[in-house]
C-alpha cells in the first residue's frame, strides 16, 4: 500500500482531473494540461531513447519557459536527475558545474548557446539540445528540441519505480569564496516542500501563478511543482520586466507569484506603477534576502500586494520558515503590519524542526534580543552535496543543518533573521546587523537601493558603510544620509561612512552579492569574504 512521495506524481493527477484546462500560457503560445502532459511524455521517450536512463544526469539552461516547465517533469520521471543551470554565471563555472554534475546531456536555450559553445571543447557531455529562440541564431553544434521529441517512437513512457529517498535534482548553490556546491534534492524533499508552498501560499485551482522567481533557482521554490498539483496555471514570463509584469498582473488576472526583494524594488519604483490599477490583489511571497519593512508597506500600498514573506535555503528544498499572519495583527498600524511580516517567521507545517541556537547549541531565550544561528532539521533537508563530504559534514552537524543566519526569537515564536555570519558588523565590540541598519535606509524617500558592510577602521576595527543606489533625480548627501540614521537609530549602529553608486552586484536571483562589495573595501585585509 506504499506510495512514493514524488511531485512528478502531480502531472497524472492534473492530466486526470483537468486536461482541457489551461496549464501553461507562454508568451502566445498556451497548453493544456493533456497537451503540457504529452510533450513532456514525448521528452521522457526520447531521452530514454537517446540512452538516458534511470540515475543518469541531465543539465539544463533555459529561462522560464514551457521548455523549462517540461524539462522538470519530461526528465525526472524518468528517474533521471534535474541539473538546473543559473544561465547568469560566468563560463568557467558553467564549465565547472555542468563537468562536477556529472551530466550526460545539455538542453539549452539558443540565448544562452555562445556561453556553451565558449567551453564546448572542455565539456564531458554526449549530447546537446537547443531550443530555437527567434532573433538568435548560434554556431553551436546540437539537435533541435522540437525535433527531439517529434522523432521519439511513442508516447508511452517506459516503466519507472521510483524511491522517494532517491535524487529528482542537483542544484548548484553560487559559488562566493570557494567553487559552487550541488545541493543534492530528493523526491520526498521536493514534494514536502511543493506540499509546503500549495498550504501556505494558499494555492488553489483558479490561481494564475506568474513565474517570476528563476526556475532554475531551487526548483522555483517549489511553485514548478506546487502549481500543477493544484490544476493552477502557470504564466511564464522569459525575464524579469517591470512594465511587461504590471500589465501582465491585469491581463491574465494574475494571482500569486514569488521573486526576491529586489524584484519586489523593481516594481514599486516602475513609474507605471503609480498608473496602474491591479484588482486581483495578488499575493507574493519573498524570500532570498530579508526584505526591509519598509519595501514591504511600498509593495502592499502602492501595487495592492498581500505580501508573504518566507525563508529557506536551496540545502532545505528551500521553506522552513513563513509569516504567518493572525487576525489579531489586522489591528495594528501599517508600520506594525509590515514589521511583522518582514520577520522570518515560524516553522512551516511539514518541513520539520527550526530554532536559533548558541553555539553550544543551546536555544536562545525568546526575548527578542538573544542571538543565535538558525539551524534545522526535517523532511526538506539536502541529502548532502554532491561528491564533496567534507563540506557536507561541516553544514550537517547531529543530524541538524546549520544555516550559517543569525537571528532572535521573540516571545511569540517568530523568528528574524539580524544577519548572516559573514556580515555582522562588530564594530568597538558591539554587534550591528546589517541589514537592520538598511531597514532604516529603506525608508529615507531618496534611497532606491542600499547595502550596508563593515569597512576597516583604526579606532573601531571596523564600521558601518552604506552603498547607496539614489533614487532618480535625487541629490542627497552623505551627511544628510548619516544624519537620518542617528535620528532613527541608536548613534553606535548608524552609518560612519556613505558611498553612492550607479548600482549593485546581485545574483541572478537578487541576492544583494556583499562579498564583492567587502573585497572592494578590505583588499589587503584578511576579511575579504
Amino acid at each position: 500500500m506504499f506510495a512514493p512521495l514524488t511531485p512528478i506524481d502531480w502531472k497524472r493527477r492534473a492530466v486526470k482531473y483537468y486536461p482541457t484546462k489551461t496549464a501553461v500560457v507562454d508568451g502566445d503560445k498556451e497548453f493544456t494540461y493533456q497537451e503540457f502532459g504529452e510533450r513532456s511524455d514525448r521528452l521522457s521517450v526520447a531521452l530514454h531513447e537517446a540512452g538516458i536512463k534511470e540515475g543518469d544526469h541531465v543539465a539544463v539552461m533555459l529561462p522560464n519557459t514551457h521548455y523549462m516547465l517540461e524539462s522538470f517533469y519530461g526528465i525526472c520521471q524518468l528517474g533521471a536527475v534535474m541539473v538546473p543551470l543559473n544561465y547568469r554565471i560566468s563560463a568557467s563555472d558553467m564549465e565547472y558545474i555542468i563537468n562536477h554534475s556529472d551530466a550526460k546531456m545539455l538542453i539549452v536555450d539558443e540565448e544562452f548557446a555562445d556561453t556553451i559553445k565558449e567551453i564546448e571543447g572542455n565539456l564531458a557531455l554526449e549530447r546537446i539540445v537547443i531550443v530555437s529562440v527567434e532573433g538568435y541564431n548560434t554556431s553551436l553544434i546540437g539537435q533541435d528540441y522540437e525535433a527531439f521529441l517529434e522523432h521519439a517512437s511513442t508516447n508511452v513512457l517506459p516503466q519507472v519505480e521510483i524511491d522517494e529517498n532517491q535524487l529528482l535534482t542537483l542544484n548548484y548553490t553560487s559559488g562566493t569564496t570557494s567553487k559552487p556546491k550541488g545541493v543534492m534534492l530528493t523526491h520526498r524533499a521536493n514534494y514536502i516542500n511543493a506540499a509546503n508552498f500549495m498550504y501556505h501560499l494558499g494555492v488553489e485551482h483558479d490561481d494564475i501563478y506568474l513565474h517570476t522567481l528563476p526556475m532554475f533557482h531551487a526548483n522555483g521554490w517549489g511553485g514548478v511543482w506546487a502549481i500543477t498539483a493544484a490544476g493552477a496555471t502557470h504564466i511564464c514570463l522569459r525575464k524579469v520586466d517591470p512594465p511587461l509584469i504590471l500589465d501582465i498582473f491585469e491581463d491574465k488576472k494574475v494571482s500569486l507569484l514569488c521573486g526576491a526583494p529586489t524584484v519586489i524594488n523593481m516594481l514599486v519604483n516602475e513609474p507605471k506603477a503609480k498608473e496602474v490599477h491591479i484588482t486581483t490583489k495578488p499575493r507574493m511571497a519573498t524570500a532570498g534576502s530579508p526584505p526591509a519593512a519598509a519595501l514591504i508597506q511600498k509593495a502592499q500600498d502602492i501595487l495592492g500586494l498581500n505580501m508573504i514573506h518566507v525563508y529557506g535555503l536551496t540545502e532545505t528544498s528551500p521553506f522552513i520558515l513563513y509569516t504567518e499572519w493572525k487576525k489579531e495583527f489586522d489591528s495594528k498600524s501599517a508600520d506594525e503590519q509590515a514589521t511583522i511580516k518582514a520577520r522570518q517567521g515560524i516553522e512551516l507545517a511539514f518541513n520539520g524542526e527550526t530554532k536559533v541556537v548558541h553555539p553550544d547549541g543551546e536555544e536562545v531565550k525568546w526575548d527578542g534580543e538573544e542571538l543565535g544561528e538558525i539551524i534545522t532539521r526535517g523532511n526538506v533537508v539536502m541529502k548532502g552535496y554532491y561528491k564533496d563530504e567534507e563540506k557536507t559534514a561541516a553544514a550537517i552537524k547531529d543530524g541538524w543543518f546549520y544555516t550559517g543566519d543569525l537571528a532572535v526569537t521573540y516571545p511569540d515564536g517568530y523568528i528574524e533573521i539580524r544577519d548572516r555570519a559573514k556580515d555582522l558588523i562588530i564594530s568597538g565590540g558591539e554587534n550591528i546587523s546589517s541589514t537592520e541598519v538598511e531597514g532604516v535606509l529603506y525608508k529615507h524617500p531618496d534611497v532606491l537601493e542600499t547595502a550596508v558592510i563593515a569597512t576597516p577602521d583604526e579606532k573601531w576595527g571596523e564600521v558601518p558603510l552604506a552603498i547607496i543606489v539614489l533614487q532618480p533625480g535625487a541629490t542627497v548627501s552623505e551627511q544628510d544620509i548619516i544624519h537620518y540614521c542617528r535620528d532613527n537609530m541608536a548613534h553606535f549602529k548608524a552609518p560612519k561612512k556613505v558611498d553612492f553608486v550607479e548600482s549593485l552586484p546581485k545574483t541572478a536571483t537578487g541576492k544583494l552579492q556583499k562579498y564583492r562589495l567587502r573585497r572592494m573595501y578590505w583588499e589587503g585585509s584578511k576579511r575579504v569574504n
